[in-house]
């Protein structure tokens, strides 16, 4: 995600509350559609390429 990208601070609050509740993702505060977190997603194993919000296998 862009350091500049409106509401970050939101998101990246909504995200950690995710990871540390141990949940697969967490509703956007804006839009209230799922967003998968980065811990759901590193337990994939894989990148699926779709360019999700918190994939942690961007380069």
């Amino acid at each position: 995600m862009p350091a500049d990208a409106a509401y970050r601070a939101e998101i990246l609050t909504a995200h950690n509350a995710a990871l540390a509740a141990g949940s697969a993702g967490y509703l956007d505060p804006r839009t209230g559609l799922f967003v998968l977190s980065a811990g759901f997603l590193a337990a994939r194993g894989t990148c699926c390429g779709r360019g999700c919000r918190h994939c942690p296998y961007v380069k």
